[in-house]
């Protein structure tokens, strides 16, 4: 007997930008793996009588192991449910997804993927700009601000990154944007290049703190709360 999971992007944490399918998904499951940032008035769709399960999954606090993520998926689905895997943001964007897809690929359960809105499209919509712009913003890059140890990612691609004609977006960048930041100038981008820091995007708690590359060291220390965070860098980036 198997089920199936439905990986299901939560958006940035507004449930008005949920996508139809994912409501639909949420309110057919059986069981809901949660991360922490899909859950509150999210979790509203899940049907009575649903199991919901958190596994935690922030950046620099006590997380499920990924591998009790992917035994959890499993065991689920071999009792014939509908299992849902919650996800933020979009669910193939720094989520793990692949990892989690191995393990119930490798069990024979079938599986589907329900995209969504990321987070760093909420943020420059939250801000009032686009991504990109003709001639002088022709190329979007995310990247992700730590790896497994928290750190700043040594085999970090600082030429594409301090492309003047690229929208860059930091993903859970604050505990190391100082470092990056250097970097980054030493790579030849500009200080006075715009950056928006966005936390907490779409939600009550929401905040968007313009600067420029040589001041958010400086503005993170002051303005950010710990609310998830993305760091926006580029022509873009101060806005209208």
């Amino acid at each position: 007997m198997s089920g199936f999971v439905s990986f299901v992007s939560s958006g940035p944490g507004d449930p008005e930008l949920l996508t139809v399918r994912a409501v639909q998904r949420l309110q057919a499951a059986d069981v809901i793996l949660f991360d922490d940032l899909a859950s509150g008035p999210i979790l509203s769709h899940a049907r009575p009588g649903a199991d919901l399960v958190g596994v935690g999954k922030r950046a620099g606090r006590p997380s499920a192991r990924q591998d009790h993520v992917n035994r959890l998926l499993i065991d689920y689905a071999r009792t014939g449910a509908k299992v849902v895997r919650l996800k933020s943001g979009d669910c193939g964007m720094f989520g793990r997804l692949e990892e989690e897809i191995t393990a119930v690929r490798g069990e024979g359960i079938g599986y589907e993927i329900v995209p969504g809105v990321t987070s760093a499209m909420a943020a420059a919509a939250a801000a009032g700009i686009p991504l990109t712009r003709r001639l002088t913003a022709r190329r979007v890059q995310f990247v992700t601000g730590h790896d497994v140890t928290g750190a700043l990612p040594e085999d970090i691609n600082l030429a594409a990154l301090a492309d003047a004609t690229a929208t860059t977006v930091v993903f859970m960048g604050k505990r190391t944007f100082a470092e990056l930041a250097r970097r980054l100038q030493g790579a030849g981008m500009a200080a006075d290049t715009p950056a928006l820091l966005a936390e907490s995007v779409s939600t009550p708690a929401q905040k968007l703190v313009r600067g420029t590359l040589a001041t958010m060291e400086r503005l993170i220390a002051d303005e950010a709360s710990d609310g998830p965070a993305l760091i926006l860098l580029g022509p873009l980036a101060e806005g209208a």
